[in-house]
């Protein structure tokens, strides 16, 4: 072999090395981008890690709790014969909330930000913010049933508790129901919130939260088509209320004073038969204007409340104080 030769053979070694090479960096560079972009982790990564954790966590403590799988599936048979009581819900939705809790803080640790940054900050706990969304959530329930009773479809007809029953009802049934506020809200409007908006902002993020939130709701006994887009109309006010006010103590008081308004007038509340209720009280008319057996959620009185509120709140809240995240939908994170 001439010189010439093993110089052209070392050279076309060398050629295919550095070819090989590259496409090795190549192909590691392409499964690098798939799960990470500019701002590290990847949205949707990001987000099913916290669903893994949350679900877990959750489905190991119900295991636990009913004795097992078969425990689980005879519990859910007997569902309709249990009573819920401001002690069951409270239970439950203290411990859902605690494990969300521990999903975004453990999220919060791998992607070094604050607690507070995913629109809970305990610095405003059950503050001013709390206060106003519980009077416009009270506020827009009592202006669901006075347009119904105007229109001759709903009525009190007494008190159904006497004497410190009354005073038990409404403190039970307030913690209970702030506690599914707290759990409801962070769940649906916390972290996934946040998450989704650093992929691809913070409407559209919205929308596919309040939309899966509506759709949960349809599988409710005896649910309707008005009150499944009831349920995701109050899930974009709630993504108004975030946005405006960069926490959720909005969201969590509205809802808490929704749902303990509908215990407080003895209304069913997403099928729901009320337990211990200060009044009792009747629907009577089409399904169209009373909710049915769903209760007012049903109603279309609830959307057209839910419009008002929607259009006052946002006459005079116009800063916006949540970060749409307009950055990261560029650099496409997720």
């Amino acid at each position: 072999m001439t010189i010439s030769t093993q110089l052209r053979t070392t050279e076309g070694t060398a050629t295919l090395a550095a070819g090989n090479s590259m496409n090795h960096a190549s192909t590691t560079s392409t499964l690098k981008s798939i799960f990470v972009g500019h701002n590290g982790l990847r949205a949707g990564w990001r987000l099913l890690l916290f669903l893994i954790i949350s679900i877990g966590l959750q489905g190991a403590f119900v295991l636990i709790r009913t004795g097992g799988v078969q425990g689980f599936l005879d519990q859910q048979k007997k569902a309709a014969q249990i009573t819920v009581t401001p002690l069951l819900i409270g239970t439950s939705e203290a411990i859902a909330f605690l494990v969300i809790c521990f999903a975004t803080v453990v999220m919060a640790k791998i992607e070094r930000r604050r607690f507070s940054e995913y629109g809970l900050p305990m610095a405003k706990v059950l503050g001013k913010d709390f206060w106003k969304g519980a009077s416009w959530g009270f506020l827009a329930l009592s202006g669901t049933l006075l347009a119904t009773f105007l229109l001759h479809g709903f009525r009190i007809t007494g008190l159904a508790l006497h004497g410190t029953a009354i005073v038990s009802s409404v403190l039970g049934w307030g913690l209970a129901f702030v506690l599914v506020g707290l759990f409801e809200e962070f769940l649906c409007r916390g972290y996934v919130q946040y998450t989704l908006t650093s992929g691809i902002g913070y409407w559209p993020a919205a929308f596919i939260v309040s939309a899966f939130f509506g759709f949960t709701h349809a599988f409710n006994p005896g649910e309707t088509i008005v009150g499944a887009i009831s349920a995701g109309l109050f899930g974009i006010l709630f993504c108004l209320f975030l946005r405006r006010s960069g926490s959720l103590w909005i969201p969590v008081g509205f809802h808490a004073a929704w749902d303990w308004g509908q215990a407080f007038y003895g209304v069913a509340d997403s099928g729901i038969h009320p337990y211990h209720s200060v009044f009792a009280s009747a629907f009577h008319g089409p399904m169209w204007l009373t909710g049915g057996t769903v209760g007012p959620e049903a109603s279309i009185m609830t959307p057209i409340a839910l419009m008002v509120v929607g259009l006052i709140f946002n006459h005079y809240h116009r800063e916006n104080r949540y970060p749409a995240r307009s950055k990261a939908l560029t650099e496409g994170s997720l």
